[in-house]
């Protein structure tokens, strides 16, 4: 059963979201955890409470996925919360 806390995939669209604003936090404590260089298995056991050896292929996507779009939010997406719109 998935985790309702959050999606398999973050969104990917231009626009900020609910659950991008909703999900800040999370965004943030993945960033620093990239930035101290864990391993996405470990992030998907800390931050996700997903099993990387129960479900490596939906463990790495949720990672991924929100790595990706917590980095977009640093870089980009940070002006939607101040009334700009996103570059990429």
């Amino acid at each position: 059963m998935a985790d309702e806390r959050f999606d398999d995939e973050a969104p990917t669209g231009r626009a900020v979201t609910d659950y991008d604003v909703t999900h800040a936090p999370l965004y943030i404590r993945l960033m620093d955890a990239a930035a101290e260089g864990l391993d996405w298995r470990i992030m998907a056991v800390r931050l996700f409470e997903i099993d990387p050896e129960q479900a490596p292929d939906r463990a790495r996507r949720v990672v991924e996925s929100h790595l990706a779009r917590a980095l977009w939010m640093r870089d980009e997406g940070y002006k939607g919360l101040l009334g700009a719109k996103p570059s990429h």
